[in-house]
Parts: C-alpha cells; sequence; structure tokens
C-alpha cells in the first residue's frame, strides 16, 4: 500500500481513538459541572470558525459571495439550507465568475 493510505488509515485510527476516548471519560462522571458542559457545547463553534476563517480570509469573491449567502440564510434558515446554499453559491461562482 501507498504511504499516503497508510496515514489516511492511522489519522482515521487516531480520530476514532480520541472520540471514543472523550466518550469513556465524560461517561465515568455522573454529574457534570456546568462550566464543562458549556466549554463542551462551545466546540462546534469553534471548529466551524477554524474552517470558515481561511475561507473569509484569503477567499476572492467567490468565498466571499458564498460567505454573505450562508450568513443571510442562517438568519431565516435552518442549518441545513445555511449549509446548502452557501455550498451552491461557492460552486456557481467559482464556476462563472472565477
Amino acid at each position: 500500500m501507498s504511504t499516503t493510505l497508510w496515514i489516511i488509515i492511522a489519522g482515521a485510527i487516531a480520530t476514532y481513538l480520541t472520540r471514543i476516548g472523550g466518550h469513556l471519560v465524560i461517561s465515568r462522571f455522573e454529574n457534570i459541572h456546568p462550566r464543562v458542559e458549556a466549554g463542551l457545547n462551545a466546540v462546534p463553534a469553534a471548529v466551524l470558525t477554524t474552517l470558515v476563517a481561511p475561507a473569509a480570509l484569503g477567499g476572492g469573491p467567490a468565498e466571499w459571495a458564498a460567505l454573505i449567502v450562508a450568513g443571510l440564510v442562517s438568519l431565516r434558515g435552518g442549518l441545513m439550507a445555511m449549509f446548502l446554499a452557501g455550498a451552491v453559491v461557492l460552486v456557481l461562482a467559482r464556476q462563472f465568475v472565477g
């Protein structure tokens, strides 16, 4: 097998062990402190920010258009509608704008 495939397999195993390890640690506690719970609830927003920030800072007109449309759709629509609208605008803008 190629080196790339081994790296992908190792990354998948590391990701799985990290997720299952976190679940096993948290499941040992009967009560979770409210601050810990608040911190865990903030993780998805932090991860989403790390994905969006590079596109916002280093992107061109297509990325900016997708971010603006996704932001506007998020004000009224749900999460899936926001992602779909942003993806559609990004694909179309990259196809036609450049």
